[in-house]
């Protein structure tokens, strides 16, 4: 590979790094304020119609993971969200998640476990808001959409996309225009 070839994919994987990162801290930011928000505007337990006929406000404590699971345990739901989210930005690191697919679906699950994270180590439990009216579901909050949107692109992106160590893969330098320096 050319030195010239090598400079534009570092260039290429610094933009795509810094895209990534800038809305992964968008993301977090947005479900940290909006918990916030909701830790001081609403009465724990508490409930404000929001998107009527689908979607209430409602103020819960999570001390647990996904449907309460594990309930009272946060330092074991401390260990779990940090291994996974280390192991998801190491596989990121390593390129084993490529493209727009694999690295938004790696971005998602390490911002949205990020974000509980944070909740379970600043507070011992994670800020639940959003409790589906239309049926009986758990309350949710925006890290939770994070990490299912994300493992289901996981899913779809390893199904159908991961690509197979058999097949000769592209040239991803093919497209980069650097200015030629006379050679």
């Amino acid at each position: 590979i050319s030195t010239e070839s090598t400079l534009c994919v570092e260039i290429q994987n610094k933009g795509d790094t810094m895209i990534y990162t800038i809305i992964a801290l968008v993301l977090l930011v947005a479900d940290q304020v909006v918990k916030y928000l909701v830790r001081t505007g609403i009465d724990l337990g508490q409930s404000i119609p929001f998107i009527p006929h689908l979607l209430d406000l409602t103020f819960v404590r999570n001390t647990g993971a996904a449907f309460s699971m594990l309930e009272e345990h946060t330092w074991v739901l401390i260990l779990i969200s940090a291994v996974v989210v280390v192991v998801v930005a190491v596989l990121t690191a390593r390129k084993v998640f490529q493209g727009w697919l694999g690295l938004t679906a790696a971005m998602l699950v390490m911002c949205g476990g990020i974000g509980n994270l944070i909740d379970r180590v600043v507070l011992g439990y994670v800020t639940d808001m959003f409790q589906t009216t239309f049926m009986s579901f758990a309350v949710f909050n925006l890290a939770d959409c994070y990490i299912t949107v994300g493992v289901v692109l996981l899913f779809i992106y390893v199904l159908f996309f991961y690509p197979e160590p058999h097949k000769k893969e592209v040239d991803p330098h093919a497209d980069c225009d650097l200015p030629s320096d006379g050679h």
